[in-house]
């Protein structure tokens, strides 16, 4: 074969190709435009999804870098930081008392945390429906208010705790759930810590004791969070086991004092981010 035979052969075999790669280049453009016009993204943007995928603790959660978890310790800071106050309510819901806090919470703008006894929940379901409605916090405070629980077995601590959380949550529906644990009279033990944990509650205890259950007066309830905030931001007040006239009245007050004092509201701080997986 002569060369100028075997250049031509060459020269029809290099015009194949290049035809042939042309071909190939206008469908993968044609493909990306169709699938543009589609309204369908190309699968590149497909990746966040897969590593979702293969970190299902994240999926959901943009820019969430870690799962979180519940710790055993005492909370006693906010999750708002800086020099937020906690609300905290204990030992209802109480059909007079607790209507009347929701009201003031509710003129204020401030969200709280309600600690709830079992069967007062069991007992008045549609107020706890509405603390729910009303964006405030849910905390479980027992069954019985025993506050020598912490001398007691762990086993009767499990019922006192889980019963309680079980009567709290079917009283609230719709899927709510109890935020917090916090032991009747600061009784914590280790057991009761890490039972609550175990099942979702982050045990919360308190700084400022306005001692408002003894019924002192309004004003020395409000001189008692004037006097003790700076122990700390989680300020604990009643709406049940009596009449709590003097605590309707004094939280009126310490809520328009906080806002003087430009201290913000917010709710006990819950979880922190687990350790990375070395893996």
């Amino acid at each position: 074969m002569g060369f100028l035979t075997r250049m031509n052969e060459k020269g029809i075999r290099a015009r194949a190709v290049v035809a042939a790669s042309a071909v190939a280049v206008a469908a993968t453009v044609w493909g990306v435009a169709a699938a543009v016009e589609s309204g369908h993204e190309p699968a590149h943007r497909n990746v966040s999804r897969e590593k979702e995928a293969e970190n299902p603790g994240q999926a959901g959660h943009p820019g969430r870098q870690q799962p979180e978890r519940i710790p055993e310790g005492i909370a006693h800071d906010s999750e708002s930081g800086g020099n937020a106050v906690n609300i905290t309510i204990d030992d209802g819901p109480d059909p007079r008392w607790t209507p009347k806090v929701l009201d003031v919470l509710k003129q204020h703008d401030v969200k709280a945390t309600f600690c709830m006894i079992g069967p007062q929940a069991k007992a008045h379901p549609d107020l706890v429906k509405q603390v729910v409605a009303a964006g405030h916090r849910l905390c479980d405070h027992t069954m019985d208010h025993d506050t020598a629980m912490d001398k007691k077995p762990v086993a009767y601590q499990e019922q006192q705790i889980l019963d309680a959380k079980r009567l709290i949550e079917e009283a609230a529906g719709a899927g709510a759930k109890v935020d917090y644990y916090r032991a009747p009279g600061g009784a914590f033990t280790p057991d009761s810590r890490r039972l609550a944990a175990a099942h979702g509650m982050r045990p919360l205890g308190w700084n400022v004791d306005t001692k408002d259950f003894g019924k002192p007066g309004t004003a020395a309830i409000v001189d008692a969070v004037k006097r003790e905030i700076g122990n700390g931001p989680t300020v604990l007040f009643h709406d049940g086991g009596g009449n709590r006239a003097q605590t309707v009245d004094a939280l009126d007050q310490v809520l328009a004092w906080l806002k003087e004092q430009g201290r913000p509201t917010g709710f006990p701080v819950r979880t922190v981010p687990e350790a990375p997986d070395p893996s």
